[in-house]
């Protein structure tokens, strides 16, 4: 293996610490079934999983692209996350590579971090609905249970409005979800979602005064930086908008965080075969001004510390699950969104 390349490798406790979503870190198929869930592979419960993001990927014999190629990876392919390694580019914010599988090595960024866990149905659901994440790598949710062919993917950590239950021909039991972009319903299998209890969604440090709550984001480092009063309370690598010329798709300034939603389905356009992006269940959002920008999870990648967005912030689910708590205005239990005129928290990005 050569000289050049950094191949210290990580105890599980230490790989934990260093890819915590609350911690300072250097990062953070074909359709063949309706979930991974469905194929019968157990998950090791002390080893995390991973799925590639993209189509074609190479996995390579050494943590870096100049090694040799093992084979190729597809889009939705879910390998055991054996091992970590830094790679040689020093070029690079994120220098993290996985093993998977304990066959080769692939750059951490093309990897979204996942996890297999089936649940228990929920018979009991309010008329406002509840708020529910995908607990499996991705789901195919479908628009007809009588004509199952029309569907649509799903990923871990997306978040869903549960509006309903329904039972299939097969004496199967799906939950209807919100489809809040066309507003319309789709159905996903009930045991690859999970309901967000209700001490996940209560508010984060609520005795601290609005007015001492602020957040700073550093575009050069790509970092967020949550500040109560003067003591720093919370630091994520982020991935803002990518350099259009010389300026920044994430614009600098003073903002709040006055509108905030737990979900949404981002569309880029109207035209849904027009459209450059289609993600369904974006989680934890907290928008910043009135052309979109804003705060939210992001399961497309795991790029986090290099600039990857259309301006947004993307954070990993869990950090844009903190901001969501922590900032102002506080949105209720069964609330779709929250809105406060001047009532957000204090956001300086530079």
């Amino acid at each position: 293996m050569a000289d050049s390349l950094d191949l210290r490798q990580f105890s599980r406790r230490e790989f934990l610490r260093f890819s915590s979503a609350a911690l300072i870190s250097v990062l953070a198929l074909s359709r063949t079934s309706f979930a991974y869930a469905d194929s019968g592979i157990q998950q090791d419960a002390s080893t995390p999983l991973g799925r590639i993001t993209k189509k074609r990927l190479d996995l390579f014999d050494i943590p870096s692209e100049q090694g040799k190629v093992i084979r190729e990876l597809a889009l939705d392919e879910v390998l055991p996350i054996t091992n970590t390694a830094i790679g040689s580019d020093d070029t690079t914010a994120n220098r993290i590579w996985y093993e998977l599988n304990g066959e080769g090595f692939i750059h951490s960024g093309v990897v979204q971090p996942v996890a297999n866990k089936l649940n228990e149905m929920v018979t009991n659901i309010p008329d406002t609905g509840l708020l529910a994440e995908v607990n499996v790598p991705f789901t195919d949710a479908v628009y007809d249970l009588q004509n199952p062919d029309e569907s649509i993917r799903l990923y871990y950590a997306t978040t869903h409005w549960i509006l309903g239950l329904k039972k299939d021909g097969s004496g199967n039991w799906w939950y209807e979800l919100l489809e809040d972009f066309y507003q319309k319903s789709y159905f996903v299998k009930t045991q690859h979602i999970r309901v967000i209890p209700l001490d996940e969604l209560t508010p984060l440090s609520p005795a601290v005064p609005a007015n001492e709550k602020r957040i700073e984001v550093r575009l050069g480092e790509q970092l967020v930086i949550a500040y109560e009063g003067d003591s720093q309370v919370q630091l994520f690598r982020c991935s803002a908008g990518v350099n259009k010329g010389d300026v920044s798709l994430t614009p600098t300034g003073d903002f709040t965080t006055d509108y905030k939603r737990p979900s949404r389905h981002m569309i880029d356009g109207n035209d849904h075969h027009m459209n450059t992006f289609n993600l369904p269940g974006i989680p934890w959002i907290s928008y910043l001004d009135v052309n979109g920008i804003s705060f939210h999870g992001t399961y497309w990648h795991n790029n986090f510390g290099v600039a990857m967005s259309h301006g947004c912030i993307n954070l990993p689910p869990a950090s844009a699950k903190w901001i969501y708590r922590w900032t102002n205005p506080v949105v209720g239990v069964g609330e779709q969104r929250g809105y406060k005129m001047l009532g957000g928290t204090k956001v300086t990005i530079k």
